[in-house]
């Protein structure tokens, strides 16, 4: 086997896992202060969602979160039990669910206002190293989009 290859096989090599392993080290940080509230880290960036903007379709939301329908259909329902949203039908398009925060929805936003300082305090990375890091992977999931959109047109031509 050549060494270029034996080298681009190492776990120490690879992009993915340091990508893998800080995701899921930094998610984790939320634990405790979204236990209390609680909520789940996929609960809360929902709840981040519909605090910026309130009555979005789970379409929208998907979109937003990067997330399918497989995992956001239960994980909406049980916020819906928990009384967080609340789940509608478009009036014009039945296949359009839209979602939308209940009062207690909106009132869990106060009580997580300190949630983002909180784990930031956590992650022991300068701030200007912090807003670097999340300037690249925006980048790289802008990337990846791109990518994606032109391997669908290519498919429906």
């Amino acid at each position: 086997m050549d060494q270029d290859y034996h080298d681009a096989m190492k776990l120490a090599n690879q992009l993915c896992f340091p990508l893998y392993a800080a995701a899921r080290n930094v998610t984790g940080l939320y634990t405790p202060w979204l236990k209390p509230l609680g909520l789940t880290y996929t609960q809360y960036i929902v709840l981040l969602v519909l605090w910026e903007k309130d009555g979005v379709s789970v379409t929208e939301i998907g979109e937003r979160l990067m997330l399918d329908n497989g995992t956001l259909s239960p994980l909406l329902k049980k916020m819906e039990q928990a009384g967080l949203v609340s789940r509608r039908r478009d009036r014009d398009d039945d296949r359009v669910v839209e979602i939308t925060l209940t009062q207690s929805g909106r009132a869990l936003q106060q009580k997580a206002r300190d949630v983002p300082r909180q784990v930031a305090a956590c992650i022991d990375l300068p701030a200007e190293k912090a807003l670097e890091l999340r300037a690249l992977l925006a980048e790289l999931l802008e990337n990846q989009e791109k990518r994606a959109d032109m391997n669908r047109k290519g498919a429906n031509k």
